[in-house]
């Protein structure tokens, strides 16, 4: 997750005045994406798993 500018290929969703940009074909891969606040950051949550080394504040089945 991180800080950054819509481009073409990217799909921009607003939810409780946060706006989220999310690369289009990634989202069509990994939806439904859900975003958590959790402790001092934030948890993404999606349909496909990715294998380890993301961090301590990741778990089993949470995106990049």
């Amino acid at each position: 997750m991180a800080l950054d500018e819509p481009k073409e290929t990217d799909e921009v969703i607003e939810v409780e005045g946060f706006s989220y940009v999310v690369d289009r074909e990634f989202l069509e891969r990994v939806q439904p994406i859900t975003v958590d606040f959790v402790d001092i950051g934030f948890r993404l949550s999606c349909a496909v798993e990715f294998g380890g080394g993301c961090g301590s504040s990741c778990s089993s089945g949470t995106c990049g």
